[in-house]
C-alpha cells in the first residue's frame, strides 16, 4: 500500500475527510523522495498535515536525537502545530517538544536533554537555545518554515538561515505559506537544492467553500459600538481584526465596560493570558475575538462563522490571510469589512484583486441585511 493510500485511510479515521487535500497529494510524495519544496497554498488547505505526515514517516522515535525542526512565526501557530503532531504520534515512540517564547526556558532545556524527535519553535527562542548550546542542530534531517513569508522577511532571515546552515549536511528544507512573493521565493531557493515548486490555487482545493465578502459603511467613531452590536448577534463566532495594539486595548476597555461578550489577542499578552482568551473564545463564552495580525497566521478555530475587518487591511495579502480564517475545510463563511469614508479608496483598490465583488449591507432591525433585504444575521441576545 502506498503512503498516499495509508494517508487516505488515516485521514478518514482520524479527521473524517473523504480524501487528502490537493496540497497533501502533491507535497507528501515529494517530501518522502527527499526533495526540497517551496509550497504556496491557500489558508485552510491542509498544509500542516502535508509536511507533518512525511516527517512522521521519516523519523525514528527509537533514535535519541532531534531529527526534525519546524519553525513558526508565532506562539499560537507553534502550539497548534504541536497539537496536530501529538494527535498523530499517540501510541508511537516519536516525541515532540515546543520551544516558544513566553514559556519557561529552564523547563524547555530539561525537555531537550531527553532528545525529542521533533521540535517546534519560534525564531527568538530557538536562537537562544541554539546559541547557548542547549539545542543541537547537527542531527536534524528536515527543516520546515511554516509561514515562510514572515520567517524569511528581513526581521528573521539571518536567524532562520543559521538554523538551516547548522542542520545535517544534505538536510531537506520545506517552506510553505499562503502567499509567497518573488523576493521571498528567491531568498528561500538560495537556501535549498533544486526545490520543487508547488502552487495550489483556491479552485484546486478538494473541499471548496463559499465565503461571502461584504462591507458596512460605518463612521470611524462608531466602529466600537458596531462591534458591540455584532457581539450580541445570534450565530456569530467571529475574529475581528484591527491594525494596531492600541486599538485592541481601547476596544477591549470600552466593550468590557459594556459587558459585551468579547476577548482580545495581541503580541503584548503573556502566554497564560493568550491561552485563557483563546479557550474562552473556543468554548463560546465570547462571540468575538478582537486581534491584531498575530491571530491571522495559522490559527485554526473550529466553527468560525465570520471574519470582521474592523480596519481595512493594508495589503491584499493581509486581507486574504485574515479572511482565510473562515470558510475552512469546505464550510461556508462570511467576511465583513467595517468601512469608514476615508478607507473607501483603499478598500476598493484591494477588492479589485479578489474574484467576488463585496456586497454592501446595512444594519436594520437588529441584524445585517443586503440590498435585497435578505436577513443574514438575526437579532439575538442584548
Amino acid at each position: 500500500m502506498s503512503v498516499i493510500d495509508l494517508l487516505k485511510e488515516d485521514l478518514q479515521q482520524k479527521w473524517m475527510f473523504d480524501r487528502p487535500m490537493k496540497i497533501q497529494e502533491e507535497m507528501i510524495p515529494a517530501m518522502i523522495e527527499g526533495k526540497d519544496i517551496v509550497a504556496e497554498s491557500p489558508t485552510g488547505s491542509g498544509k500542516t498535515l502535508a509536511y507533518v505526515l512525511p516527517i512522521l514517516h521519516k523519523v525514528d522515535g527509537n533514535r535519541k536525537a532531534t531529527q526534525a525542526l519546524i519553525v513558526a512565526p508565532s506562539q499560537e501557530l507553534g502550539m497548534q502545530i504541536v497539537e496536530v503532531i501529538r494527535t498523530w504520534i499517540a501510541g508511537t515512540d516519536i516525541t515532540v517538544q515546543q520551544l516558544i517564547g513566553g514559556a519557561n526556558m529552564a523547563r524547555q532545556v530539561e525537555k531537550l536533554k531527553k532528545k525529542p524527535t521533533i521540535v517546534v519553535g519560534t525564531p527568538g527562542r530557538l536562537n537562544e537555545l541554539v546559541r547557548s548550546g542547549k539545542l543541537k542542530l547537527k542531527d536534524i534531517d528536515t527543516v520546515v518554515l511554516d509561514e515562510c513569508d514572515q520567517l524569511l522577511s528581513r526581521d528573521y532571515r539571518v536567524v532562520v538561515k543559521s538554523f538551516i546552515d547548522g542542520a545535517k549536511f544534505g538536510r531537506q528544507v520545506i517552506v510553505v505559506s499562503a502567499t509567497i512573493t518573488e523576493e521571498i521565493e528567491l531568498v528561500a531557493t538560495r537556501m535549498m537544492f533544486e526545490p520543487v515548486r508547488i502552487f495550489i490555487k483556491p479552485e484546486d482545493m478538494v473541499h471548496t467553500s463559499k465565503v461571502a465578502h461584504t462591507f458596512v459603511k460605518v463612521d470611524e467613531r462608531e466602529k466600537t459600538e458596531f462591534l458591540r452590536r455584532l457581539a450580541h448577534t445570534e450565530g456569530i463566532h467571529a475574529l475581528a481584526f484591527v491594525n494596531n495594539i492600541d486599538q485592541v486595548l481601547m476596544k477591549e476597555t470600552k466593550l468590557s465596560y459594556r459587558n459585551a461578550p468579547i476577548v482580545t489577542l495581541h503580541s503584548d499578552m503573556k502566554k497564560e493570558e493568550r491561552k485563557k482568551a483563546l479557550d474562552s473564545f473556543r468554548k463560546g463564552e465570547a462571540s468575538i475575538l478582537i486581534a491584531t495580525d498575530i491571530a491571522a497566521r495559522g490559527l485554526d478555530i473550529e466553527g468560525l462563522t465570520h471574519v470582521i475587518h474592523v480596519d481595512v487591511p493594508r495589503t491584499i495579502e493581509q486581507y486574504l490571510h485574515r479572511s482565510g480564517r473562515t470558510g475552512r475545510a469546505g464550510k461556508d463563511g462570511k467576511v465583513i469589512t467595517l468601512l469608514s469614508y476615508r478607507e473607501e479608496r483603499d478598500f476598493r483598490r484591494l477588492t479589485k484583486q479578489i474574484p467576488q465583488k463585496p456586497v454592501q449591507q446595512v444594519w436594520h432591525n437588529g441584524g445585517l441585511i443586503d440590498g435585497n433585504a435578505t436577513t443574514i444575521a438575526k437579532k439575538g441576545r442584548k
